[in-house]
């Protein structure tokens, strides 16, 4: 699943393409991919990640997406954690009143992303080649770059869009998608509270690594870079969260904003085809990692065989000799 480095270098792909730029046609090619898209007159619950469309519900989510995409302006693209969001607004005609709006209405809206597992947005010229898997399609207009195709393409179809409105945040006026409104800041986060992160994370009686896949106490944090953070800080990752020292918590999130510092600066994790950037190309942080994915192979540090252990259906990848268990 992409992780926090992932989704960033897709935010600042679309950043200079979109922002400003306005939707000029929109397409829902498999209305399976609006999942969390809540339709006007439905409710919160209808929206999720484990949501079942049927038939006639595609269909309806499927034109209210359409309908309510058309025409909407598109602002600076944001991001907390693996969500993606661009605030959208209408536009204003040329002969409305309040000029002191400028070009568009204020905000209170955002075209939501969720990547999901294999989840992409990819910026295509208008006559560009169809890419696989195409589940929605905008065509955006922009004064700079002109025509361009946005295409949300998704193998797997763990990955949506939704149109959803925008709530205060810490004081800051329609800042948060409601969808991502239980979702904690991300250690790149410039308001990230590191003093509230440390005692939160020392007050758990659950498994160092556990806790930080917890998006509500701190997000983005997936499988991969947890092992490479851990690994980093010496921590073992069923080391229970009472257990770190607050020397070793801090030390902890160092090495987590190191890593993910790393991985943006190689454009992100790639395995296979299934990530890649708003041009469709792969990363490169995968050559640079110590611990995910080496089972069996001499640890980078000290020698010792990388093990993998069984967790949440997936493995923790750590050095015994490196990572001794407190």
């Amino acid at each position: 699943m992409p992780e926090l480095p992932e989704v960033e270098v897709v935010r600042a792909g679309l950043a200079p393409a979109v922002t400003g730029a306005q939707i000029a046609g929109v397409e829902v090619r498999d209305a399976r991919a609006l999942k969390r898209h809540v339709p006007i007159g439905g409710s919160a619950a209808d929206g999720g990640h484990g949501v079942t469309l049927d038939a006639g519900e595609q269909l309806r989510r499927a034109a209210d997406f359409e309908r309510r995409a058309q025409s909407l302006v598109l602002q600076a693209p944001r991001r907390r954690g693996k969500f993606l969001w661009v605030p959208v607004a209408d536009a204003v005609a040329a002969d409305a009143p309040s000029p002191e709006l400028g070009a568009v209405a204020a905000p209170a809206r955002a075209l939501l992303v969720h990547l999901g597992m294999s989840g992409q947005m990819l910026l295509r010229a208008p006559d560009a080649p169809d890419d696989r898997f195409v589940r929605i399609r905008l065509w955006i207009e922009h004064a700079e770059h002109g025509e361009l195709r946005l295409d949300f393409a998704d193998q797997r179809l763990f990955g949506s869009l939704a149109l959803d409105t925008l709530i205060d945040d810490d004081g800051e006026p329609a800042a948060l998608p409601a969808q991502a409104g239980h979702i904690a800041r991300d250690p790149l986060d410039p308001r990230f509270d590191d003093a509230a992160f440390v005692v939160a994370l020392r007050r758990r009686n659950s498994g160092v690594k556990r806790a930080l896949l917890d998006q509500t106490l701190v997000s983005g944090v997936g499988n991969i870079y947890a092992d490479e953070a851990l690994w980093r800080a010496r921590i073992h990752p069923e080391t229970l969260g009472r257990s770190v020292s607050v020397r070793g918590a801090r030390a902890l999130l160092a090495e987590l904003r190191a890593v993910f510092g790393k991985a943006l600066a190689e454009g992100g994790t790639s395995f296979d085809a299934q990530y890649v950037n708003v041009n469709g190309q792969a990363g490169y942080f995968a050559h640079s990692l110590n611990a995910y994915g080496r089972t069996g192979e001499p640890c980078p540090r000290c020698g010792g065989s990388i093990k993998r252990i069984a967790f949440g259906g997936r493995g923790s990848h750590f050095c015994p000799r490196c990572q001794r268990k407190r």
